[in-house]
């Protein structure tokens, strides 16, 4: 039976959806072209109909789901945001937490348009996160975006330090507390 130009593009687009949840869960390395497609519930062989290599699933599937952690942050005010991602329930989502956490690592030893892909990522994050910066528009030129660098770099940085602990060490949780009460603590207050 022949697949209608919308069942492919459908089937192409779950295979990104399933593909990332997968790199984030397991890593680059850790995802192979059968075991992927058997998951996203294809054959082997229709990988290659979709993509012309791993590498270029790679880099597609991580602008979808840096794209997908974006939309959330956007929601979110910093308070917000550092109470969401620097908390246990998103150290313990691997596969639908945030790209930039779970793939960084393995994306610095890959191609330059999956490091593209994520450098776009980073900078769609960061520009977010400065549009809402706590210092407010009078803040002198740059200051917000230097703050967001940092808040962000701290953010992933508590997030990966937390799970490279055993998923039940006391230093796991404490690093997430420590982190999560001394960026909270830099905020501006807010009147």
């Amino acid at each position: 039976m022949r697949v209608t130009k919308a069942q492919a593009l459908e089937n192409r687009e779950h295979i990104v959806k399933t593909a990332s949840a997968m790199f984030r869960e397991r890593g680059f390395d850790g995802v192979g072209v059968a075991d992927l497609m058997a998951a996203a519930g294809f054959t082997h062989g229709g990988f290659y109909k979709n993509f012309g290599s791993k590498a270029d699933l790679m880099a597609e599937a991580s602008a979808n789901s840096l794209a997908q952690s974006l939309i959330s942050a956007e929601a979110l005010s910093i308070k917000d945001f550092i109470d969401v991602y620097v908390s246990r329930a998103h150290r313990d989502a691997r596969a639908t937490g945030c790209t930039l956490a779970a793939l960084c690592g393995d994306a610095a030893r890959q191609s330059g348009d999956l490091k593209s892909a994520f450098a776009e990522g980073i900078e769609s994050t960061l520009q977010s996160l400065s549009e809402k910066s706590p210092n407010g528009p009078d803040a002198p030129a740059g200051e917000a975006r230097e703050q967001m660098i940092d808040l962000l770099a701290r953010a992933l940085g508590a997030i990966v330090l937390s799970r490279a602990c055993p998923d039940d060490s006391a230093l796991a949780d404490e690093i997430l507390a420590v982190c999560h009460a001394k960026m909270t603590a830099s905020l501006p207050i807010q009147s």
